[in-house]
């Protein structure tokens, strides 16, 4: 059995650490020498990153693979959404993580009610 890559979210985490280190995708391009629309591709999934390009995109974001495709790695993936949530909270109020409980628990309640 093959592994399928999801793309599209391994972009979107890219684009969110790029964003994180405050980097430009020329500024990543550059240190992880590819061409900047070639991080714009990978970052929208129109292209398929190599391996030695995505651990050299991973080194300069200083985050591990995992991190990077674990939409892809189902154990792994559960793990990272939950660090992602916990992330979000950062900077947030105790009223704003308040609200955003109420958020989840209603969404958690109509997701119970409507599956099938």
């Amino acid at each position: 059995m093959g592994i399928e890559l999801n793309y599209s979210k391994l972009g979107k985490r890219i684009k969110e650490q790029r964003l994180r280190k405050h980097l430009t995708q020329e500024k990543l391009g550059e240190t992880v020498q590819v061409a900047t629309s070639n991080i714009s591709h990978i970052e929208r999934a129109t292209t398929q990153v190599s391996l030695p390009t995505l651990v050299k995109i991973a080194n300069a974001l200083e985050v591990s693979l995992d991190q990077l495709v674990c939409d892809s790695i189902n154990p792994i993936a559960e793990i990272y959404i939950e660090q992602d949530i916990t992330n979000m909270l950062q900077g947030c109020t105790l009223r704003e993580k308040q609200i955003l409980k109420d958020i989840m628990v209603a969404a958690k309640k109509t997701l119970k009610e409507n599956r099938t």
